[in-house]
């Protein structure tokens, strides 16, 4: 007996594999604790290494000594840590640059100031699949709302414009990472062995994704997290 296909998609769907651009349009997405802005890197290199780079900061009542930016930022990313201005410049020059892929920075709205930078990467229209990736936040807004608002931002800009699937990967050794898509919902999809490599290491990644079915569900649950219930 032949193997069944399943029913054709919509017509609709469809559609909007031919309307989604391969790079992600620009955009601005404010939020209650952040704004996600098309990161410039002329108006905001400076103050995005100045909150990276393992220098104190000291933002009014706000501070953070030094501290080992390789051990709190950069060690499961695909570049640094950075070493001086010029080489940060150019890795956020090469993400904006991306032909698939959209480089945001994040302002904590409190302060006005940059304090990390997320991105749309591995745009494909074609299967109205879209990634979060290559995020980072300094110490200053770690453990804050950033990460979780700027995630539900981007997770509901991407499924408003008509993607079917959001994905998530890290480091299979990054529990940071791997703990705060479970905290978000998404869901586990397992480990790809020797995926990459990275900084001359094997990188092992885990998969996380969530689909627009299961998106409402998941927007409840971070707009609990974020806002109260």
């Amino acid at each position: 007996m032949p193997s069944m296909l399943p029913p054709l998609l919509p017509a609709e769907v469809l559609a909007r594999r031919q309307e989604l651009p391969l790079k992600p349009a620009p955009v601005t997405l404010t939020g209650r604790y952040i704004r996600l802005e098309s990161l410039q890197v002329e108006r905001d290199a400076q103050a995005l290494f100045d909150v990276s780079n393992g220098s104190p900061i000291r933002w009014g009542e706000r501070s953070v000594d030094a501290y080992d930016a390789e051990a709190l930022i950069w060690r499961y990313m695909f570049n640094g840590p950075f070493d001086n201005l010029a080489d940060f410049t150019a890795s956020l020059q090469a993400q904006v640059n991306a032909p698939n892929g959209l480089c945001l920075a994040v302002f904590d709205l409190a302060s006005g100031r940059p304090v990390g930078v997320a991105n749309y990467i591995n745009n494909v229209p074609d299967h109205l699949k879209i990634e979060l990736g290559s995020i980072w936040y300094s110490p200053v807004a770690q453990r804050s709302q950033a990460n979780t608002e700027a995630t539900y931002l981007m997770l509901k800009h991407a499924f408003d414009l008509g993607y079917r699937r959001l994905e998530w990967k890290c480091h299979s050794l990054n529990e940071r990472s791997r703990r705060a898509a479970l905290r978000m919902h998404f869901k586990f999809e397992g480990i790809q062995d020797s995926h990459m490599i990275v900084k001359g290491r094997n990188r092992d990644t885990a998969w996380f994704r969530i689909l627009d079915s299961e998106w409402p569900e998941v927007q409840a649950h971070l707009e609990g997290l974020l806002y109260g219930g």
